[in-house]
């Protein structure tokens, strides 16, 4: 059975995403741009930092949590999400902001800070053994039997299109980018960026060497499973692409980079240490890709670099 919103692969256009801003905007933060000076991080450009790690409950991820639910019909079920942390956290925040029951299923190998806090929003929790995608199969059963409202954290039409309000915002606050970074896990995130620019500037998806679902998609010619494992597994370890995703990448993305965990490690810490901003692994990613030159942009390249989480262990980053 397809649990996704459409039974073919629909993907979100401008207007929708104009749409989902409006809808989101009562609920969500616009989160601010912040300029660095060339040779911060060890970099020779000047760049644009949107920080999404700002937002209400630390990630992008209550702008897909919000339209979702505000598209929906949600009857006393409530709703069903499945999430390594940062997801489950958006759907109990928006579930209790907007007076619904959300029962979440997270793994137990998400990091034990997220699952205190999905369990703070006062969601009905289950914690199952195993990575994001046995979660997952735990909540498709659940949903079965309840008949709730389910919430996909990136293969569902509302989640990309909400996603994708940050490509709008950035098209506000830098309007002469040229190339936006974006970290990957299933692609509900850049699928929605890159479906706001369409062209109109590069976006590049960054993922872990180590949970490369995106590139995998591109070798195969279609989303494939695999195996996942590193630092951001929680947050970027889906074992498969959204196909709404993957549709948006082959027609508008420039290409897939991926980087180490050490790398994203580092950057974590460079982040801290200029900024004093904690960003979690897979908030780091997109960092990590230029300060190793996974990404190389050219010498006067105006570069917008997405920080999209916060809800990291912050023990290996400021000690």
């Amino acid at each position: 059975m397809d649990y996704r919103t459409e039974t073919t692969v629909h993907v979100p256009g401008r207007d929708d995403i104009v749409a989902a801003s409006e809808r989101i905007a009562p609920f969500v933060r616009r989160t601010p741009v912040l300029e660095t000076e060339a040779g911060a991080f060890g970099i020779d450009l000047p760049l644009t930092l949107k920080l999404e790690l700002l937002q209400v409950t630390g990630s992008f991820k209550p702008r897909g949590a919000f339209n979702r639910m505000l598209t929906a019909e949600v009857g006393g079920a409530g709703v069903v999400a499945a999430s390594g942390g940062n997801f489950g956290l958006a759907v109990g925040y928006a579930a209790r902001e907007l007076g619904h029951r959300a029962e979440i299923f997270v793994p137990s190998t998400s990091p034990e800070a997220k699952i205190d806090r999905v369990r703070a929003t006062g969601a009905d929790l289950r914690v199952i053994e195993g990575l994001y995608d046995d979660a997952s199969l735990a909540a498709r059963d659940r949903l079965a039997e309840t008949g709730a409202v389910w919430m996909h954290p990136y293969d569902q039409l509302e989640v990309v299109a909400a996603q994708g309000t940050i490509g709008r915002e950035l098209s506000q606050q830098a309007p002469d980018a040229e190339t936006v970074l974006v970290a990957v896990g299933g692609g509900g995130l850049v699928g929605g960026i890159a479906a706001w620019y369409a062209g109109d500037a590069r976006v590049v998806a960054v993922e872990p060497a180590t949970s490369a679902c995106l590139r995998a998609a591109f070798d195969a010619g279609h989303p494939v499973e695999i195996d996942v494992e590193g630092i951001a597994v929680d947050s970027l370890g889906p074992r498969r692409a959204g196909d709404i995703a993957f549709e948006i990448a082959r027609r508008h993305l420039d290409r897939v980079v991926t980087v180490s965990d050490d790398a994203i490690r580092d950057a974590q810490r460079a982040i801290w240490r200029e900024l004093h901003l904690l960003a979690e692994p897979g908030g780091a990613a997109t960092l990590a890709a230029l300060m190793t030159g996974a990404y190389r942009p050219s010498d006067a390249e105006r570069m917008v670099v997405l920080l999209c989480g916060a809800n990291g262990d912050p023990a290996p980053v400021v000690d």
